[in-house]
């Protein structure tokens, strides 16, 4: 008798995962996760849409160079609050470990290094803490229609306001049942 055939691996990396209405009264209730590592050993994502209250300067050691002042810490998800990842896009380092043009860092030296560069088109966004799945964990939840999908660029990284990116992303969906999340009272049962 012949084996099933196991599915080959698919990852995630370089996706967006949306709560799909599903995730009320948790922490990823209408949230945006960039997932930037997914391998058959787990994944790591980073929230895009829960910036914290503390300013890089008030969280991080060293100086902080006068155009980093005031940018705020991105809560980056439930799992070790105190570990610090970035992203950044730079015009001097094209080749990205998450998308082409976009990598994620967890080293403080190298953010510091980035930081003091003075490179004027360098977009850079600190994080506290991570989004994690273990081995399974994440296709399992995919399975269980827990999370939507969408490409990750750029501009949703940098650019679109954290909270209006949820609501952005939903709106583009193609099913009208997904839509309606949009403009949905955030406490269903308020409705």
């Amino acid at each position: 008798m012949a084996k099933p055939q196991k599915k080959p691996f698919k990852t995630l990396q370089g996706q967006l995962l949306l709560d799909g209405g599903s995730l009320g009264g948790s922490c990823f209730h209408r949230s945006v996760v960039l997932i930037c590592e997914h391998t058959p050993e787990g994944a790591l994502g980073l929230v895009l849409t829960q910036p914290g209250t503390l300013a890089l300067e008030d969280s991080l050691p060293g100086e902080v160079p006068p155009s980093f002042q005031g940018v705020l810490l991105f809560e980056g998800g439930p799992v070790q609050p105190t570990a610090l990842s970035y992203l950044y896009n730079s015009p001097d380092h094209l080749l990205g470990n998450v998308l082409p043009e976009l990598t994620v860092g967890h080293e403080i030296e190298e953010l510091q290094t980035l930081m003091h560069s003075g490179s004027p088109r360098l977009r850079l966004k600190v994080f506290s803490g991570y989004a994690g799945w273990a081995p399974g964990q994440l296709d399992t939840e995919m399975r269980q229609n827990s999370w939507l999908t969408a490409p990750a660029d750029l501009n949703q990284v940098f650019d679109t306001p954290p909270q209006e990116l949820w609501k952005t992303l939903i709106r583009q969906r193609i099913r009208w049942q997904e839509r309606i999340l949009a403009d949905a009272p955030d406490d269903i049962a308020s409705n």
